[in-house]
């Protein structure tokens, strides 16, 4: 299995979500990463304000830094090379790095998907 980490912005706790207003997008990557907990599979997170060390031990987070600043997180590490900087992978893009299907995701699987889509009725101009 493929190692994935994600290094994050200082935030006021582990994973942003407390406070008055809520980021959808760290909703979003919470929830992925307890879907992909729930499937066996683990996702470091860390966050500047709660793991410091961890951003300086890991040679390509460290060297990022120095050159692109904190603004430039959060960061995604796959196999220790930073692959995403500035937003979060998107639900596909962890499926591709991770080689695993969406569903462990809580998403729909399509890649079996033998029906075609429909598109409504099949009618045109509303008569059928």
């Amino acid at each position: 299995m493929k190692k994935m980490q994600i290094f994050e912005p200082a935030m006021c706790c582990s994973t942003g979500l407390c406070g008055v207003g809520v980021d959808t997008e760290l909703l979003r990557i919470s929830t992925v990463l307890n879907s992909l907990k729930k499937n066996g599979i683990e996702v470091d997170r860390f966050n500047l304000t709660n793991a410091p060390m961890e951003f300086i031990n890991n040679k390509a987070v460290n060297d990022f830094l120095q050159t692109k600043g904190v603004d430039e997180l959060p960061a995604t590490v796959v196999e220790g090379v930073i692959v995403i900087t500035s937003r979060y992978p998107s639900n596909e893009e962890i499926a591709k790095l991770l080689d695993i299907p969406l569903s462990f995701l809580g998403e729909k699987d399509e890649t079996f998907n033998i029906l075609p889509k429909s598109s409504g009725c099949g009618c045109t101009d509303g008569s059928c």
